[in-house]
Protein backbone atom coordinates (compact mmCIF):
# COMPACT_ATOMS: atom_id res chain seq x y z
CA UNK A 1 0.00 0.00 0.00
CA UNK A 2 1.38 3.51 -0.96
CA UNK A 3 2.58 5.75 1.79
CA UNK A 4 2.95 9.46 2.09
CA UNK A 5 6.02 11.48 3.43
CA UNK A 6 3.99 12.26 6.09
CA UNK A 7 3.10 8.78 6.97
CA UNK A 8 6.62 7.87 6.53
CA UNK A 9 8.20 10.59 8.78
CA UNK A 10 6.17 9.64 11.74
CA UNK A 11 7.08 5.90 11.36
CA UNK A 12 10.91 6.66 10.92
CA UNK A 13 10.34 9.06 13.76
CA UNK A 14 12.17 12.19 11.57
CA UNK A 15 10.51 15.60 10.52
CA UNK A 16 8.91 15.83 6.88
CA UNK A 17 11.44 18.11 5.55
CA UNK A 18 14.26 15.52 6.26
CA UNK A 19 12.32 12.61 4.51
CA UNK A 20 12.26 15.76 0.96
CA UNK A 21 16.07 15.88 1.68
CA UNK A 22 16.15 12.34 0.93
CA UNK A 23 13.96 12.06 -1.61
CA UNK A 24 16.30 15.09 -2.70
CA UNK A 25 19.28 13.16 -2.70
CA UNK A 26 18.62 10.47 -4.26
CA UNK A 27 19.11 9.20 -8.04
CA UNK A 28 16.86 10.04 -10.90
CA UNK A 29 16.02 6.30 -11.25
CA UNK A 30 15.08 5.69 -7.41
CA UNK A 31 12.85 9.17 -7.17
CA UNK A 32 9.46 8.46 -6.18
CA UNK A 33 6.46 9.22 -8.26
CA UNK A 34 3.96 12.33 -7.96
CA UNK A 35 0.83 12.66 -8.05
CA UNK A 36 -0.10 15.82 -7.96
CA UNK A 37 1.82 17.45 -5.27
CA UNK A 38 1.93 14.74 -3.52
CA UNK A 39 4.48 11.84 -3.65
CA UNK A 40 3.54 8.48 -3.13
CA UNK A 41 6.04 6.22 -2.06
CA UNK A 42 5.88 2.57 -2.68
CA UNK A 43 7.15 -0.48 -0.89
CA UNK A 44 10.90 0.06 -3.06
CA UNK A 45 10.98 3.81 -2.42
CA UNK A 46 10.04 3.76 1.38
CA UNK A 47 13.32 0.87 0.86
CA UNK A 48 15.58 3.30 -1.32
CA UNK A 49 14.58 6.15 1.36
CA UNK A 50 15.31 4.01 4.45
CA UNK A 51 18.93 2.71 3.04
CA UNK A 52 19.92 6.29 2.76
CA UNK A 53 19.12 7.24 6.17
CA UNK A 54 20.85 4.41 7.52
CA UNK A 55 17.68 2.36 8.46
CA UNK A 56 17.58 -1.65 8.18
CA UNK A 57 14.58 -3.08 9.10
CA UNK A 58 13.85 -5.61 6.50
CA UNK A 59 16.61 -8.18 8.58
CA UNK A 60 15.54 -11.06 9.87
CA UNK A 61 16.15 -12.51 13.09
CA UNK A 62 18.51 -15.46 11.40
CA UNK A 63 20.66 -12.75 9.81
CA UNK A 64 20.76 -10.76 13.51
CA UNK A 65 21.72 -13.84 15.21
CA UNK A 66 24.40 -14.31 12.19
CA UNK A 67 25.42 -10.77 12.48
CA UNK A 68 25.81 -11.05 16.40
CA UNK A 69 28.28 -13.80 16.46
CA UNK A 70 30.15 -12.32 13.66
CA UNK A 71 30.19 -8.83 16.09
CA UNK A 72 31.20 -11.19 18.29
CA UNK A 73 34.00 -12.80 16.65
CA UNK A 74 34.71 -9.15 15.43
CA UNK A 75 35.08 -8.65 19.54
CA UNK A 76 37.12 -11.09 20.33
CA UNK A 77 39.82 -9.77 17.33
CA UNK A 78 39.71 -6.12 18.72
CA UNK A 79 40.18 -7.72 22.08
CA UNK A 80 42.91 -9.80 21.10
CA UNK A 81 44.54 -7.08 19.04
CA UNK A 82 44.54 -4.51 21.82
CA UNK A 83 46.65 -7.41 24.21
CA UNK A 84 48.66 -7.42 21.81
CA UNK A 85 49.48 -3.75 21.37
CA UNK A 86 49.57 -3.59 25.11
CA UNK A 87 52.28 -5.72 25.45
CA UNK A 88 54.57 -4.33 22.97
CA UNK A 89 53.49 -0.75 24.65
CA UNK A 90 55.32 -2.48 27.73
CA UNK A 91 57.94 -3.71 25.85
CA UNK A 92 58.77 -0.40 23.99
CA UNK A 93 58.41 1.51 27.60
CA UNK A 94 60.88 -0.92 29.08
CA UNK A 95 63.26 -0.28 25.99
CA UNK A 96 62.60 3.55 26.74
CA UNK A 97 64.18 3.15 30.26
CA UNK A 98 66.77 1.35 29.33
CA UNK A 99 67.64 3.81 26.88
CA UNK A 100 67.04 6.46 29.26
CA UNK A 101 69.57 4.88 31.76
CA UNK A 102 72.36 4.07 29.09
CA UNK A 103 71.98 7.97 28.16
CA UNK A 104 72.36 9.04 31.92
CA UNK A 105 75.34 6.62 32.18
CA UNK A 106 76.86 8.47 28.97
CA UNK A 107 76.45 11.63 30.69
CA UNK A 108 77.71 10.92 33.89
CA UNK A 109 80.86 9.46 32.13
CA UNK A 110 81.19 12.40 29.84
CA UNK A 111 81.25 14.88 32.99
CA UNK A 112 83.71 12.84 34.52
CA UNK A 113 85.68 12.83 31.70
CA UNK A 114 85.39 16.45 31.62
CA UNK A 115 86.80 16.58 34.76
CA UNK A 116 89.48 14.67 34.34
CA UNK A 117 90.14 17.01 31.55
CA UNK A 118 90.47 19.78 33.48
CA UNK A 119 92.79 18.53 36.40
CA UNK A 120 94.69 17.77 33.81
CA UNK A 121 95.05 20.83 32.79
CA UNK A 122 96.02 22.11 35.93
CA UNK A 123 98.42 19.65 36.67
CA UNK A 124 99.95 20.56 32.86
CA UNK A 125 99.95 24.44 34.17
CA UNK A 126 101.61 23.59 37.41
CA UNK A 127 104.45 21.69 35.48
CA UNK A 128 104.66 24.79 33.07
CA UNK A 129 105.20 26.85 36.00
CA UNK A 130 107.58 24.59 38.03
CA UNK A 131 110.30 24.23 34.69
CA UNK A 132 109.89 27.78 33.86
CA UNK A 133 110.66 28.52 37.53
CA UNK A 134 113.54 26.23 37.27
CA UNK A 135 114.84 27.55 33.68
CA UNK A 136 114.99 31.09 35.26
CA UNK A 137 116.71 29.59 38.43
CA UNK A 138 119.00 27.72 36.14
CA UNK A 139 119.99 30.74 34.22
CA UNK A 140 120.66 32.37 37.15
CA UNK A 141 122.64 30.65 38.44
CA UNK A 142 124.42 30.29 35.07
CA UNK A 143 124.44 33.78 34.74
CA UNK A 144 126.36 34.16 38.56
CA UNK A 145 128.61 32.02 37.58
CA UNK A 146 129.57 33.89 34.27
CA UNK A 147 129.61 36.86 36.43
CA UNK A 148 132.28 35.27 39.26
CA UNK A 149 133.95 34.18 36.06
CA UNK A 150 134.44 37.56 35.03
CA UNK A 151 135.37 38.92 38.13
CA UNK A 152 137.99 36.19 38.94
CA UNK A 153 139.15 37.76 35.28
CA UNK A 154 139.93 40.93 37.01
CA UNK A 155 140.67 39.86 40.19
CA UNK A 156 144.00 38.53 38.74
CA UNK A 157 147.25 40.01 40.02
CA UNK A 158 148.94 40.23 36.12
CA UNK A 159 147.11 42.21 33.83
CA UNK A 160 148.71 41.49 30.58
CA UNK A 161 145.45 41.27 28.07
CA UNK A 162 144.36 45.07 29.64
Amino acid sequence: MPKTIRELADELGVSKQRIQQIIAKLSASKTPNKEGNRYVLNAQDVKNIKDLMGFDNDKSSTSESTNRLVDYDVYLDVIDSIKEKDEQIKILLEVQKQTQNLLDQQQRLALQDKKLLEEYKSEIQSLKALTTEDNKAHAEEHSEDANIGVKDKSKRWWRFGK
